[in-house]
């Protein structure tokens, strides 16, 4: 499978410039002709951000200053919140996570207030996921799926089919680790992913869970589903990986971690999101043209393939001084041609008619794979628990640490984060 990357963001001034702009909003722009946004923090993340912006700004006429933000999506939600509390405009438009709408539902604006038609033709599952008491909150910017990253040189090499289950995956990592460790390359490992105690272990302990039939943390009603036969045998399988096909040090791996390890040769499967295939297939990785993707393995014969969603959103900040210019921005940054651009960089768009672009399927051929496993995709509960949800993904992700690093039992832990979260629920109503 091999990905043809443009890498230049020439090519996205040029073609943005040939696109059929909608005209000035003139009165607007000429009135207030400000505005402030926080999209991306580095990389060719922050470039296309900048070119894009660039170009609504000079047809518009209206200055848009880029506020950087921190890399790590926690510390960019905190520095959100301290601006929010304050009610400060510093920042009109807001780059927001995939479970961040309802968090920050005080304090952004009613997209449909401003576009009674916004939000359409995106996929259906993510407009619900931004609508918050019928309120749209949040347009979507780009989706991200957990993929399955294998080593098809190595497959081949030594006569491995891809893996359908957990099962399967464990087994084929082992035997190749341990074939190529014998044939001298004695850093790799079989599997690679994000263990660290922070948000991207509650995505991938999710995805563990759901596969095997065993909860998803909470049910519609904010009550625990997690004390089970089926969550904690997924878990005993999560925590039998460490130290045996996985380094010890992945409980400290996030997303950029576990990639380098896999993307510098030794590992011959990860999981990591969608953003990953580029980089992975960049003129100077190691790894270049050795790469396939999959959906993540099932829980056995009778479980499920699933994914966590992710991905990115724009919100309008209610303390804006000029709302009506930054919907117009925001429409603008997440339409169909804006997304088209961004998927040549690997920004999985959210219109379902740009997976059947041909253009885009020659540059991007695993489409389908994204296709087929936002059909199959779940959801973090951020919708189902209000403002109470890094307090629970917090307590969740932390008995999940817990239990990979063997300190404690999956039975006991999960019987304490059950009672945990089921306390909660009484005292406050809800999660």
């Amino acid at each position: 499978m091999q990905i043809k990357i443009v890498h230049t963001i020439a090519i996205l001034v040029i073609f943005t410039n040939s696109m059929v702009i909608p005209q000035s909003i003139g009165s607007y722009a000429k009135e207030n002709n400000k505005l402030s946004i926080s999209c991306g923090a580095v990389g060719i993340e922050l470039k296309l951000c900048n070119a894009a912006v660039e170009i609504w700004s000079k047809n518009n006429g209206v200055k848009v200053e880029i506020i950087p933000t921190p890399n790590s999506s926690a510390e960019r939600m905190a520095m959100y919140q301290q601006i929010l509390a304050n009610q400060s405009n510093d920042i009109d438009i807001m780059q927001v996570d995939v479970v961040w709408p309802r968090l920050l539902s005080a304090h952004t604006i009613d997209l449909h207030e401003y576009d009674p038609d916004a939000g359409k033709g995106h996929f259906r599952e993510i407009i619900q996921n931004n609508t918050v008491d019928d309120k749209l909150l949040a347009l979507p910017w780009w989706t991200e799926l957990g993929l399955l990253y294998y080593r098809k040189d190595l497959l081949k090499k030594y006569h491995f089919s891809l893996p359908s289950t957990w099962e399967e995956m464990r087994t084929t990592a082992k035997a190749i680790m341990e074939k190529e460790r014998a044939a001298g390359n004695r850093n790799i490992w079989g599997y690679v992913w994000q263990g660290r105690n922070y948000e991207g272990l509650t995505c991938n302990a999710l995805e563990w869970l759901v596969s095997y039939g065993g909860g998803t943390i909470v049910d519609n009603d904010g009550k625990s589903t997690i004390n089970n036969q089926q969550a904690v045998k997924a878990l005993q399988m999560a925590a039998s990986w460490i130290g045996d096909i996985t380094p010890k040090g992945v409980l400290n791996y996030d997303e950029e971690e576990s990639r380098g390890v896999f993307q510098s040769g030794n590992a011959v499967f990860m999981r990591n999101w969608s953003y990953a295939w580029a980089l992975l297939q960049s003129k100077d990785s190691p790894v270049r043209d050795k790469v396939g993707v999959v959906v993540l393995p099932k829980g056995g014969a009778n479980g499920n393939h699933t994914s966590t969603l992710g991905g990115w959103n724009l919100s309008v900040s209610k303390y804006s001084k000029n709302p009506r210019l930054a919907v117009d921005l925001v429409k603008f940054l997440t339409n169909p041609a804006q997304q088209k651009l961004r998927a040549m960089y690997a920004y999985n768009p959210t219109y379902p008619q740009l997976y059947e672009d041909t253009e885009l399927l020659e540059i991007n051929p695993f489409f389908s794979i994204i296709k087929q496993a936002l059909s199959k995709a779940v959801f973090r509960p951020s919708a189902r628990v209000d403002e109470y949800y890094n307090r629970l993904s917090y307590q969740f992700w932390s008995a999940i640490h817990n239990i990979l690093s063997g300190e404690k039992d999956p039975g006991f832990a999960l019987l304490r984060l059950e009672n945990s979260l089921n306390h909660i629920k009484r005292h406050h109503g809800r999660l």
